[in-house]
Parts: C-alpha cells; sequence; structure tokens
C-alpha cells in the first residue's frame, strides 16, 4: 500500500480533476434521497434518475407507497435490477417511517440502517447529502479506485476501506472526496476499460502501470 501522504497527493489531483463532483441522484428531500440511494444499489445512477422522474411525481409520501398494491409499485420500477425485492423494502422502509420515526428520514446512522434495504453505504450517503454529517460512503466505484491505487489492500472488506480512507482524509472532506472517488471510478477509472494513459495519476499507480504495459504489448 502507499503512505498517507502519497494518498493525499493522489486525492488532491483527482480534487483537481473533479472539482464541482456531488450527488448525481436527483431529489428535492432526505425521503426521495433514501428511495433513490435504495433504488440505486446494482443500478446505475442514470437509470434511477429515469425512473424517479415520474415515481417522485407519484409517490410524495410514505402513505402514497402503501396506498398501492406491491404489484403496481413493481410495475413503477420494472425497469430498474431487483426491482421485486427493492419494492418489498420501500413498502416496509415507509411502514418503519411511519410506525417509529412520524413519516420522517432519521437523522443518526443507527435509525436509517434499522430500516428496510439500508445499509450503512445508503446510512452514510443519507447523512451527509441530505443531512450534511460528514461522511465516506464506500460503493462500488471507490471501493475499486482506492484498491487500484493502492490506498487500500485488494483483500480489504468495504468498511476496511471505509476505515483507511477516514483514517487519511481529513474528516471535513469526506463527504467531498467520496463524490471525487466515485466521479474519478465513474468517468474515468472505469471498471472495464479505465483511462490509464491518459491518467494524471499513472506514474504512481501500479495497476494503471500494469494495464499500460499490457496495451503496448498487445498494439505493438
Amino acid at each position: 500500500m502507499i503512505s498517507k501522504k502519497k494518498a493525499l497527493e493522489m486525492l488532491d489531483v483527482i480534487d483537481d480533476m473533479f472539482p464541482d463532483a456531488e450527488c448525481e441522484l436527483r431529489h428535492e428531500n432526505p425521503f426521495e434521497l433514501t428511495i433513490a440511494v435504495l433504488l440505486s444499489a446494482q443500478c446505475t445512477d442514470k437509470l434511477v434518475n429515469k425512473v424517479t422522474a415520474s415515481l417522485f411525481e407519484k409517490y410524495k409520501t410514505p402513505e402514497d407507497y402503501l396506498a398501492v398494491e406491491l404489484e403496481e409499485l413493481q410495475d413503477d420500477i420494472r425497469s430498474i435490477g431487483l426491482y421485486r425485492n427493492k419494492s418489498k423494502n420501500i413498502r416496509k422502509l415507509c411502514a418503519s417511517l411511519l410506525e417509529k420515526f412520524d413519516g420522517k428520514v432519521p437523522e443518526t446512522h443507527a435509525e436509517l440502517e434499522s430500516l428496510a434495504g439500508v445499509g450503512r453505504k445508503t446510512a452514510n450517503v443519507v447523512m451527509s447529502v441530505a443531512f450534511g454529517e460528514p461522511s465516506l460512503a464506500v460503493d462500488t466505484h471507490v471501493e475499486r479506485v482506492s484498491k487500484r491505487l493502492g490506498i487500500c489492500r485488494y483483500k480489504d472488506n468495504v468498511r476496511e476501506v471505509e476505515r483507511k480512507l477516514t483514517s487519511i482524509i481529513p474528516r471535513e472532506q469526506w463527504t467531498k472526496s467520496h463524490h471525487q472517488l466515485i466521479f474519478f471510478g465513474r468517468y474515468h477509472c472505469l471498471a472495464k476499460k479505465p483511462k490509464c494513459s491518459e491518467c494524471p495519476l499513472l506514474q504512481d499507480c501500479r495497476e494503471g502501470q500494469k494495464r499500460y504495459r499490457a496495451s503496448l504489448r498487445e498494439s505493438s
């Protein structure tokens, strides 16, 4: 793994690349954000935004989601992966909000994670984006980038990646760095075809160097 100093230098470069990175899930309030993040599991933000454009017009409150049959909600999000399970979790989440939290999204990690379909990643996103609480959610992009750059080990699980990143990055920068790492992974260090040849971090990235050398061999 690389040193803390080198990791911060890399993050500074990513900051320069994506200074305006922010949450791309469209939402108007914490409730919509929670639903959107739940829907985004194993799905792109682009597709989620396409679905929620009409979904959030139809369903404004937890009561609205419970007022229709499960099959109707499933039809409304059918184009999203795992739509059957997500529909069930949305209804369970809405029932919990009404029973335990007066219909409002709670503002603590523990309470958020008590809701159906809400794990640590979703709770971190809601806490940081909706409530302004510094958090660093580790999604597939953050995990991939952190391991490729050598900030974390490939064998580290998601919680270990989060602990490593939050031990390196100053707390007040957690939310910003979270979004910038996502943008770096989503638009530059892609899962299948990372842009290694044009990456400003190539010199310090062992994974990138390996991929770059392989591409040169293939083209020769």
